[in-house]
């Protein structure tokens, strides 16, 4: 459990001053002054300073010194370290903070500061790098806080197990050093950032928040309170109600440094910090955290809830006190600093051109005059001067230069600079005509012995409408191209026609031809040329088959065309007809056959054929239906009765209709009619040679209603019944 408010701060307030001071006996704050801002040569050691004093109005002896590397420290090149004999004084460099601690050889002793004097006058800087890069200051400070000559601060990074952010605040602000406020650090730029997130023992919250706004991060502390430093909020549907957007690298509006690496995921795209994701306690990450080393880049930033979380490695374990920059706060030189220029190569501009010839590179150094050489190491001096000529070259070549500063025995490791010999494009394509036969797609080539083929549809101006070596078209019509080689800004020149020649084809159909069955044809095609080429191999005008099936002849066209069309030929042997049955309805007679086709006619009696198989109207009696194809290859034929059952009759006496009977009925011999009441009695019946029935039995007529029958046509063949009706 966190300790309560009061005996945080005043816990804090009792370490508020850190300075390692025994038997002083007053207030006096030690003054410490350092001269010594120099160059620094590359492959050299050099003292950080030239001249060191301390004034004490209480004491003349100290326990330690701190000289930290507190800009543009590099923990990989960067070493300070105590050269000469300092019997009284130990070294000990901390590689993480930049820090070199010198300290009483004699624990718990005090070294006087006149000794101390001596051995900051002997403390080296060494950078491994045979090209170091940037400037470094030093602070020489008397107590244990990290300096930053830059807005002279102090930095304190003070540990408290689980401190919420909104308490850490506060007890930020109840801290002084030497009567300087302390408040939750304020991060503005790199070199402040580095030392206060990166070379302290420590990592803990810091004063920035979005609570205000979701997504709009503020200072809430320090001399900065109000300043907003970053932003990626974004408006939602809702009026007036913002959210964050993790999925964005957001906007430093002045300076920030979170964390960019992450291993959430969401549809593809990374969460990065500030992701402002509610926790697993429901709290939204509202404030600004140090990560710990091992969670992303060293000292970068993530945001967590008030609370943080309860499971490291987001545990609050702290905060970073920040003193300087508040009205009132009083001027101490607990601290100095000091400086070194490392001569060094600023910005280099590389250029190219195209084809052979003379190119101008540039660069910049912050110290010293630039030497040009046509060598990594050795050579001779090509010039002295931040504008450098090329002499005619016709391949790429690399140039090296360096800073020479007069004092400097050595100099830092020669940095190229390219001067790039761009290749001018010649296009190689030897065909510039393509014809295509009709309109279709067609596809075009090129090719170029460097960079891209540009194709246009006007000589000059802004047509483009392809890049690549193939274009694939739609041509209805001739027409002319364009291509242009272009390798990097390096052209062919003046664009090169292409020229696309759409022939005229003629308009033809495919041919199907009709044969009988062992009938042998002559196949040709309606289209002339020059050369012929059959499905069959053969490769004359004409070919004779007995064969049905498909055939084509590829028919090339004579130059310059060329064109070769391709004419499908049908071969259609028709089949003999095959009578299924002849169905006869009264006087309606419908032909069936088992393979019907559209080219078979029909007759009755050969007398007339038609192509309908439906013939009405046909005559009572003994007849033959007749099949045969339009080619007259071949016929079927088959009998057939025709038999008229009558639906009534009018017994009447007036010689109309006076009997019923079944006309035809002479055609089956062996026919028998009977003919029934309703209640399947027999009244009458008859045979083949029957005159009819004329309504009567026994010489008496019946009456008029329906009656009913059976007939047979033989005694083999299904019965056939039905009824009629007896009209007076």
């Amino acid at each position: 459990m966190i300790q309560n408010l009061d005996s945080i701060i005043n816990l804090d307030k009792s370490k508020a001053s850190s300075l390692i001071l025994s038997k002083k006996t007053s207030n006096s704050i030690p003054i410490i002054n350092a001269t010594g801002d120099q160059i620094y040569c590359p492959q050299t050691s050099i003292k950080i300073v030239t001249d060191v004093s301390i004034m004490d109005a209480d004491d003349s002896s100290i326990d330690s010194v701190f000289i930290q590397i507190s800009t543009g420290y590099n923990i990989a090149q960067d070493l300070l370290s105590l050269s000469g004999a300092h019997p009284t004084i130990i070294s000990n460099w901390n590689q993480n903070r930049g820090l070199l601690i010198l300290s009483s050889s004699t624990p718990g002793n005090q070294v006087p500061y006149i000794e101390f004097i001596n051995a900051i006058k002997d403390v080296e800087y060494t950078n491994i790098s045979l090209k170091p890069t940037g400037n470094r200051s030093f602070s020489i400070s008397l107590d244990k806080l990290g300096y930053l000559p830059s807005n002279k601060h102090y930095y304190e990074f003070v540990p408290k197990n689980e401190i919420p952010w909104d308490l850490a605040v506060v007890a930020a602000e109840a801290r002084t050093y030497f009567g300087i406020k302390g408040y939750l650090v304020t991060i503005l730029s790199p070199d402040e950032q580095q030392l206060a997130a990166e070379q302290l023992d420590g990592e803990g919250w810091i004063g920035g928040s979005d609570v205000e706004l979701e997504g709009r991060w503020k200072w809430m502390t320090g001399p900065e309170k109000g300043l907003a430093f970053f932003s990626n909020l974004e408006s939602t549907p809702i009026a007036g109600f913002f959210i964050s957007k993790p999925r964005s690298t957001g906007a430093n509006l002045i300076y920030a440094n979170w964390n960019r690496s992450t291993k959430y995921w969401y549809d593809g795209i990374p969460i990065y910090e500030p992701n402002n994701l509610r926790d697993t306690d429901g709290f939204d990450e509202d404030y600004a955290h140090i990560t710990v080393p091992g969670i992303g880049t060293r000292g970068t930033w993530n945001d967590l809830n008030n609370l943080g979380s309860t499971k490291a490695p987001h545990k609050p374990v702290g905060y970073i006190v920040e003193y300087g920059g508040m009205p009132g706060d009083p001027l101490i030189q607990i601290a100095t600093s000091t400086v070194l220029t490392i001569p060094q190569i600023t910005e280099i501009t590389e250029n190219s051109r195209c084809g052979t010839g003379t190119i101008g590179l540039g660069a910049k150094s912050n110290l010293g005059i630039i030497q040009w050489y046509d060598q990594e190491t050795g050579g001779i001096v090509l010039g002295t001067c931040e504008i450098f000529i090329t002499p005619t070259i016709s391949s790429t070549t690399t140039y090296y230069i360096e800073t020479k500063y007069p004092f400097c025995a050595k100099s830092s490791t020669r940095t190229p600079v390219v001067a790039t010999i761009l290749n001018i494009p010649v296009i190689t394509t030897p065909n510039s005509k393509f014809s295509l036969c009709g309109e279709g797609f067609l596809t075009l080539s090129a090719a170029t012995t460097e960079g891209t083929i540009y194709w246009y549809s006007e000589p000059t101006g802004s047509s483009l409408f392809a890049v690549g070596t193939s274009l694939t078209r739609f041509f209805s019509s001739s027409t002319t191209l364009y291509i242009e080689a272009v390798n990097d800004y390096c052209t062919t020149g003046a664009r090169i026609p292409v020229e696309v020649v759409v022939y005229d084809l003629p308009v033809f159909e495919d041919l199907e031809i009709i044969k009988c069955k062992a009938e042998e044809v002559t196949l040709s095609s309606t289209l002339n040329g020059i050369d012929y080429l059959w499905s069959t191999g053969e490769k004359t005008t004409t070919i004779k088959t007995l064969i049905p099936g498909f055939y084509n002849v590829a028919v090339t066209k004579p130059a310059p065309e060329s064109c070769t069309l391709i004419q499908n030929i049908t071969v259609i042997e028709r089949p003999i007809p095959i009578i299924k049955n002849v169905l006869v309805d009264e006087n309606t007679v419908t032909i069936n056959l088992t393979n019907p086709a559209n080219f078979y006619e029909y007759s009755i009696d050969g007398s007339y054929f038609q192509s309908s198989s439906i013939f009405t109207n046909a005559p009572s009696g003994l007849h033959t239906a007749i099949v045969r194809d339009t080619k007259s290859c071949s016929s079927a034929s088959q009998q057939f009765v025709v038999i008229i059952i009558p639906k009534f009759f009018t017994p009447n006496e007036d010689n109309y209709n006076d009997y019923w009977e079944i006309k035809g009925l002479l055609n089956y011999p062996d026919a028998e009619v009977i003919i029934f009441d309703r209640y399947g009695k027999i009244l009458k019946q008859l045979y083949a040679t029957s005159l009819g029935w004329n309504g009567k039995l026994d010489g008496n007529e019946l009456p008029a209603t329906d009656y009913w029958f059976v007939f047979k046509i033989d005694k083999t063949s299904p019965e056939i019944r039905g009824h009629f009706s007896l009209k007076r």
